[in-house]
């Protein structure tokens, strides 16, 4: 079937309905919702038989909706209308959420329903969340709606909050006022809540040595307590630590709010932002092996089980600064000394990595040599997971990953990866070569041409075609607390193997082979070489993209690579 995507963004929610249906055999295509012009142009450009909107901001055309069938997403379960269903459900502590397919009509969110699927809430944030179960549930209902439009035979649900499947109901913006937090009376449960349902958008407006900030991400903490609430009481890896009226939570992000005519603003670590107001608060540092046990803020958490190591590494986005990646060398070299025969790298659930932290590199006085350390510094963790002989090694990719993070996870052995994660094997659209000694380790897992295919495409893969064409090593169907249980059951398992002996050697003649043959320092060199003449050189596009990326800067078109109709999966 032909499809069209009309998306406020092609974020992760549309790339993954852009992959599972392209998996399921569609030819599909994509339009950014930005003007009513743009998109009849597209629907009379494809031609679709179908629309779906995975992520819409703004109304489809009358013309359209009425003479093609055009289906919404919309994260809420049935009968739930309004522009804020996550921030909502998070708010008020739902433990019990959906996602509903429905018809566009002329009124927002009150079409006839095709599909809904629900799912439980998790107590994380609304960005992770909606990544996730979101995700999960948006596809699952996605699908079944297109399968039930083929069939010519379904007839859609009015919506009726008479019957008793009908829970949701029409909501108001979510509005600062609903988030506002009173730090002398709301209890940390209360807290988390409110900064958990506004993550990654639009954030909490609060005062911070009289200044205003948006809060952005919340974590509990299990120890520490101070006098005053709404004080900063420690920090951590760049997160500041505040006490509530009954304990205390991290917030890891902050961004100012912008003055009247004054420059944009943007999220950068929370630590980094009150640099100059911290100076008498305490740094207070957890070791990996520590955090694993603990209910409290922690980039870089290690444990193991059955002779199997896990360095499990979180960071806000997926993105990883020069001192991220520092610190999580450091953290790899250690576990590295562990008795282990196994290291798995990767999170619980969420992000494995972005790449280079482009918030920070925008942020810093010199940008261009921020880009050149913080490549470096991704370079120098992704020497050590190759050249670890003595180890196999896995990456655990619970959700998606993109640029050098997804090249950091496939410099490992194995790859191990959840069905439900989207891939973006290539660094074109922010002008970038790319570095992470990508030309070494992705020709060697899925040859040349697909390595040309993948890098100059620039669009998501989705886990089964990254299989089938051996970017990773195997997929796991379950959700995201069933993914970690199973990669921790074979990894232990390979831990145990009786081949291991002979595995380990064949992996350190091939690595002498492989040096041989082309010393690894050799394409780092040649791909650094191209990456200074991207950060330094005259005309290069990549500072104008990353600060277009940094201020989510509106495009004025969809980007053509998206609009071509693709048909199946490779």
């Amino acid at each position: 079937m032909r499809i069209l995507l009309i998306a406020g963004a092609f974020n992760s929610l549309t790339q993954r309905v852009h992959t599972e249906l392209r998996e399921q055999g569609h030819t599909v295509a994509v339009e950014l919702a930005l003007g009513d012009e743009l998109v009849r142009a597209a629907v009379a450009r494809t031609d679709p038989e179908l629309v779906i909107c995975p992520m819409l901001t703004r109304a489809i055309p009358e013309d359209v909706w009425s003479t093609r069938t055009v289906l919404i997403v919309h994260p809420g379960p049935k009968g739930d209308r309004g522009p804020s269903s996550l921030d909502w459900a998070i708010h008020e502590d739902a433990e019990q959420w959906g996602v509903t397919v429905l018809q566009a009509v002329g009124e927002m969110d009150a079409g006839d329903i095709w599909a809904s699927v629900d799912f439980t809430v998790q107590p994380c944030g609304k960005s992770d969340l909606y990544r996730g179960e979101v995700a999960d549930a948006a596809v699952e209902a996605v699908l079944l709606a297109v399968r039930r439009f083929a069939s010519a035979l379904f007839t859609p649900e009015p919506l009726d909050y008479q019957r008793p499947d009908v829970r949701g109901s029409l909501r108001p913006y979510h509005a600062q006022e609903f988030r506002r937090i009173d730090w002398t009376a709301d209890d940390t449960a209360t807290v988390l809540r409110k900064l958990r349902s506004a993550d990654s958008q639009p954030g909490v407006l609060d005062e911070l040595y009289g200044r205003e900030y948006f809060l952005h991400g919340g974590h509990p903490e299990d120890r520490l307590r101070g006098s005053v609430p709404g004080k900063v009481i420690a920090t951590r890896d760049g997160a500041i630590c505040r006490a509530t009226t009954d304990g205390a939570v991290w917030i890891p992000q902050l961004r100012p709010r912008r003055t009247p005519g004054g420059p944009a603003t943007f999220k950068l670590p929370a630590a980094t932002v009150l640099r100059e107001q911290l100076t008498a608060v305490r740094e207070i540092p957890v070791a990996p092996a520590d955090a694993a046990g603990r209910e409290t803020w922690a980039e870089i958490r290690y444990r193991e089980e059955g002779g199997a190591g896990f360095l499990e590494f979180a960071f806000p986005s997926g993105a990883m600064s020069t001192d991220q990646c520092r610190r999580l060398l450091a953290a790899y070299r250690e576990a590295a000394e562990r008795p282990t025969s196994v290291l798995v790298l990767g999170p619980g659930r969420d992000f494995f990595s972005n790449g280079i932290h482009l918030n920070v590199i925008e942020g810093a006085s010199f940008p261009a040599l921020e880009s050149w350390d913080n490549i470096n510094a991704m370079d120098d963790l992704v020497e050590a997971v190759l050249t670890t002989t003595d180890k196999v090694t896995v990456s655990a990719v619970a959700g998606n990953a993109a640029a050098g993070g997804l090249m950091l996870a496939i410099a490992a052995d194995e790859v191990w990866c959840r069905d439900s994660a989207v891939l973006n094997p290539h660094y074109r659209l922010m002008g970038l070569h790319g570095s992470e000694y990508w030309t070494y380790t992705l020709p060697r897992r899925v040859g040349a041409e697909h390595a040309e295919r993948l890098t100059s495409a620039a669009l998501p893969v989705g886990a089964a075609e990254a299989a089938r064409i051996g970017l990773v090593d195997r997929t796991f169907g379950e959700d995201a607390a069933g993914f970690r249980r199973r990669v921790d059951r074979e990894a232990v398992r390979l831990a145990g193997s009786a081949d291991l002996t002979g595995r380990l050697l064949a992996k350190k003649r091939s690595r002498e082979e492989d040096e041989r043959a082309k010393p690894l320092a050799a394409y780092r060199a040649e791909e650094l070489r191209l990456m200074h003449r991207n950060f330094y050189g005259a005309g290069e596009p990549y500072h104008e993209l990353r600060r277009a990326f940094v201020h989510k800067a509106c495009p004025v078109r969809t980007p053509e690579h998206l609009t071509a109709p693709l048909g199946p999966a490779t």
